[in-house]
């Protein structure tokens, strides 16, 4: 199925944070499915728009409209599956490390059916450096669902996308919205910050979603599901771009006249301490080192070729049992590893 024609540039940017086990640093140029906390999903039906809605509606979609980076998932042969992967792989990693690897994918696995015939350790090992290596497990599952329930053919309702293994609140929203024009809030970690500032007048948003920041969600969208699709990825844009989490451009930001954080004066963040990400040293770098050897190997790799991976034995033996647990991994008899077949 090919997803319907949106105006110029409406699909999808950067998705807001993943929480598996094997990420690079988190830039703002990326997104997830939020933790969340105490709200019903962000779908938006039968809600009003905000008086204050439709000034940034219209300024924010007029820059977009003049700014947005012309993406593969963006255009309109990218359909559905396109709009799909380029969300789980831009989930904690930046636009320019996803686009070889979403080519790549695509033109390996254009359907999701082609996908779904291959082991899961293919796709982990398609996967690369992306870091977060799970969501290529998560991926292949989705495809094997949409293969088995819909035909092959990526579903067109947010309830059955919400219902696909993998997909979380804001993918089923994500997708519903870039890739078929529908009216949903695609709350990511872009917009939270662009609405934190616009309209609540703080720096930045709480480390995880509120209902509050739902709610505002819902009564900003656009009345109009097209509209509504545009501002999603407008905002997500201009978060990306322009209202970055550290050298805002307020210059450049075509609501600058209207945010309430600026015209406040910028009263810096007072509220629980922003959460950093580190990465040397730790076990992520160490799981990522491991697939490293398993992914370049295509039969199954001695232990003893392991243990040359990491210095530490009693780090690299936990993060080896992680990536096992976590189904990454498949222990064979004679102390032999491989990627998952089944």
């Amino acid at each position: 199925m090919t997803a319907p024609t949106l105006p110029p540039h409406s699909p999808t940017t950067p998705a807001t944070p993943a929480t598996d086990a094997d990420a690079d640093a988190v830039t703002d140029d990326c997104a997830v499915d939020a933790t969340t906390t105490g709200d019903a999903p962000a779908t938006a039906s039968g809600t009003s728009g905000a008086p204050h809605g439709a000034p940034l509606h219209t300024h924010v979609i007029t820059w977009f409209d003049a700014n947005a980076r012309d993406l593969p998932w963006r255009r309109a042969d990218a359909g559905a599956w396109g709009v799909m992967v380029s969300e789980f792989m831009l989930q904690q990693t930046p636009v320019n490390r996803v686009l070889p690897v979403y080519e790549q994918w695509l033109e390996r696995w254009p359907r999701p059916a082609d996908l779904a015939k291959e082991a899961p350790g293919e796709a982990v090992r398609a996967w690369g450096r992306l870091g977060y290596p799970r969501r290529a497990l998560r991926l292949h599952g989705a495809a094997v669902a949409i293969t088995e329930r819909h035909g092959g053919d990526v579903p067109t309702e947010h309830a059955q996308l919400l219902a696909l293994p993998g997909i979380g609140e804001y993918t089923a929203a994500a997708v519903a919205s870039f890739a078929y024009g529908q009216r949903h809030a695609v709350l990511d970690t872009n917009v939270r910050r662009v609405l934190a500032r616009a309209v609540t007048g703080v720096q930045y948003p709480p480390n995880a979603t509120t209902a509050a920041e739902r709610r505002l969600a819902r009564t900003l969208l656009p009345e109009d599901e097209r509209t509504a699709a545009r501002w999603a990825a407008a905002s997500m844009e201009l978060g990306a771009l322009v209202c970055t989490a550290k050298n805002e451009s307020c210059d450049r930001c075509p609501i600058a006249g209207h945010c309430a954080w600026r015209l406040a004066g910028k009263p810096e963040h007072d509220g629980p301490p922003r959460r950093g990400q580190t990465y040397a040293g730790t076990d992520r770098q160490v799981r990522g080192k491991l697939l490293a050897v398993l992914r370049e190997a295509h039969t199954a790799v001695p232990q003893a070729v392991l243990d040359r991976v990491w210095h530490e034995p009693v780090q690299r033996a936990r993060a080896l049992d992680g990536l096992v647990a976590d189904g990454l991994v498949e222990p064979l008899p004679g102390g032999l590893y491989r990627l998952p077949l089944t």
